[in-house]
């Protein structure tokens, strides 16, 4: 990965007008890992049109300069206890008359905090409200990103293969979880990307369900939602399995969302807004007399988080581009009954999109 042109990248975006600042302190750390390759829980970046500034504790004195070193990024390294009052020292050095925050993740408190010590010490400079400048960036990847999810994906694929047999042996949905988490991590997951998702039966119509004590039974659907993470990147996959024999109306669902995950990845291009792909796949549901069991949007981004932009929903006002990671993962749910989701996590190209989770879609295991 190109870790150290991404700071360019930064100050050209920053040097548009209408942001009202070419300054910002960067302090999501999800943000600060993608411009420096620093991995630890504790950091400031400060990004001017001449300077890079990174700031972090003890803790990480010896780490952040590893990092940042093999990464290639170049930047002016303080280990202090007071992080925030040293960034106001920087941008009192330097004279800036404005300095950028990140406005969807910077607190109320952590601004006034801010505020008070830009008004006290840095000859009045201003905090101005900035919204996904880096996250914009992020949403393009580049080929070490895909790689990167990639690989997670294909752990993922191995690990669901290796275990879905055991869903006929009357595990709970807590039991059949831990086996497939260690299975991840057996093949080289670093963590999970998320909490995994078992939920068998009626338990299916619940969404994000926790995997309970509950024995998964003949003739249940049950819902796998699950993801590995690779240095830092995420996959994201869901499966519905049928264990057993199913009844009609199950196989009927099972039926009508394979259709219309299949019609949402056969939208997915380069071009395309992501409100027409969540059309693709709603529409066949509601054709169907699902509507109303659809109860989420249709995809989100993945990469460094699980879920980044850009999100696939009817509300969306993104547009696809080439490198951008997205799900499609349309569903229904049906209480006392159950539910169905299938996921795919798929890379856009220009002509289309490459799924990256390659995991069969045969739902029956027996």
């Amino acid at each position: 990965m190109d870790v150290a042109g991404r700071l360019g990248r930064l100050r050209a975006a920053l040097a548009d007008p209408a942001l009202g600042t070419d300054e910002l302190l960067v302090g999501h750390l999800t943000n600060v890992r993608y411009l420096t390759g620093f991995t630890g829980s504790a950091a400031l970046l400060l990004v001017t049109p001449t300077d890079t500034v990174f700031v972090t504790d003890g803790r990480y004195r010896d780490r952040a300069a590893a990092e940042l070193e093999a990464a290639g990024v170049t930047a002016t390294v303080e280990v202090v206890n007071e992080a925030e009052a040293t960034v106001v020292e920087h941008v009192a050095r330097l004279g800036l008359p404005t300095l950028g925050l990140e406005a969807d993740t910077v607190t109320w408190s952590a601004q006034q905090r801010l505020s008070g010590l830009l008004d006290a010490g840095a000859g009045g400079c201003r905090a101005v409200p900035t919204t996904a400048v880096v996250e914009t960036l992020r949403l393009t990847k580049d080929a070490g990103e895909v790689a990167r999810i990639r690989a997670a994906a294909a752990i993922a694929d191995r690990a669901l293969d290796t275990v879905r047999h055991r869903l006929c042996d009357g595990l709970t949905e807590s039991e059949f979880a831990a086996e497939l988490d260690a299975t991840m991590r057996r093949l080289g997951a670093d963590d999970l990307s998320f909490e995994t998702i078992v939920a068998s039966g009626p338990n299916g119509a619940r969404p994000h369900h926790t995997p309970s004590d509950r024995r998964i039974e003949q003739g249940d659907l049950v819902v796998v939602d699950f993801g590995a993470l690779v240095d830092g990147y995420h996959s994201d996959m869901t499966r519905t399995l049928g264990v057993g024999s199913l009844d009609e109306e199950r196989r009927h669902m099972l039926d009508v969302v394979l259709g219309a995950q299949a019609a949402g990845v056969a939208a997915v291009a380069a071009g395309v807004d992501c409100a027409t792909v969540d059309t693709a796949c709603r529409d066949l549901i509601e054709a169907a007399g699902m509507g109303d069991a659809f109860l989420h949007s249709t995809g989100h981004g993945v990469g460094l988080d699980i879920h980044e932009e850009p999100r696939v929903s009817s509300r969306s006002t993104a547009t696809l581009r080439p490198g951008h990671v997205v799900t499609v993962e349309p569903g229904v749910y049906l209480t006392g009954i159950g539910g169905v989701r299938i996921e795919d996590t798929v890379l856009v190209t220009e002509d289309g999109c490459e799924r990256l989770t390659l995991a069969p879609k045969d739902p029956m295991v027996v």
